[in-house]
């Protein structure tokens, strides 16, 4: 079985998927790979449905227990490339559903290569030396929030910067990291309560799910502080009355919120380039948005930027 793993993340890493999913009933295992966003089948192996149970004891997880959702994380050396790697799996009466994400260990994006715009890169970067504020990153799952943020972080120099994630999906020297632990109590809340106590510089917290997180994130942005984190929202303006919904007082957002910014990776026409496309609301944008909320049709969101990308040929209609 590590044989048949490593063959498996050798596939991957030569056509940089970021999951492979497994889908097992009774002994028949379907194996497909996520690249560039899309799912593609691998060719199966007869002793295949073994992987899964390997996989299992590799992550620690409790394989005797099939009712419960379960996740792990683990590190394997390839070809002398240490890869940390995230396994969750789903058991049901008929069937068992994996899927491993390769985490992303070495990251190689800097600020100057996040957009192809400069302007957008020099606006990131100046972001950093902001002494306080909260900065929101959204977008779908797979857009690359992650990798916005930690591209970002990871150029900051002679800054203390702590994070708090759910789970750490990027190891990095440059950031002292807590991962959340909510059997032990150790929710979002409770480590920004801690992380303030340690005089950071900057605080990342991975995503902002729940109403005590989105509070949390406010209150220590409120304190003197630099915050980054990630939110699902469809589009930038939309970053705003989820944070309402999760129960943030509007005028001490505002008060604090510094950007946010929505963002879609996208493959470039008749080609295998890939390019992430921003949508971002600066500070002055913000406080338009304040005053005029009711009207914020008259945005030019994210969606219509990629329609007439794609309408232009300059985005590939069947990757999108």
């Amino acid at each position: 079985m590590e044989e048949r793993l490593l063959a498996l993340l050798r596939l991957a890493l030569k056509y940089n998927a970021t999951d492979i999913h497994f889908m097992m009933r009774y002994q028949d295992v379907q194996i497909e790979m996520r690249i560039d966003g899309l799912c593609h089948k691998v060719k199966g192996k007869f002793e295949d449905y073994k992987l899964i149970r390997y996989l299992q004891y590799l992550a620690n997880l409790d394989v005797g227990n099939i009712m419960t959702p379960q996740t792990g994380q683990f590190e394997i050396e390839v070809d002398g490339q240490l890869l940390s790697l995230r396994f969750a799996v789903i058991n049901k009466v008929n069937y068992t559903n994996g899927v491993l994400r390769i985490l992303n260990s070495k990251l190689k994006i800097t600020p100057d290569s996040l957009s192809s715009l400069k302007a957008q890169n020099s606006y990131f970067k100046s972001l950093l030396n902001r002494s306080c504020g909260l900065v929101l990153f959204s977008g779908p799952t797979g857009s690359g929030k992650t990798t916005t943020l930690y591209a970002l972080l990871n150029s900051v120099r002679n800054k203390k910067i702590y994070s708090i994630e759910d789970p750490i999906e990027v190891y990095h020297d440059n950031l002292i990291q807590l991962a959340v632990n909510e059997a032990r109590g150790f929710d979002y809340a409770e480590g920004i309560k801690q992380i303030l106590r340690h005089d950071p510089d900057i605080i990342m917290i991975g995503e902002i799910r729940d109403e005590k997180a989105a509070k949390m994130a406010v209150v220590a942005a409120n304190t003197g502080h630099l915050v980054f984190s990630s939110i699902h929202t469809s589009r930038a303006s939309s970053c705003i009355s989820r944070m309402s919904e999760l129960g943030v007082n509007e005028d001490h957002l505002y008060e604090n919120l510094i950007c946010v910014s929505n963002q879609r990776m996208l493959m470039r026409n008749n080609s295998h380039e890939k390019i992430v496309l921003y949508e971002i609301m600066d500070r002055q944008e913000i406080e338009y948005f304040r005053e005029h909320k009711r009207n914020s049709d008259s945005f030019l969101d994210i969606d219509t930027q990629v329609k007439k990308g794609i309408e232009n040929g300059i985005f590939a209609k069947d990757l999108y």
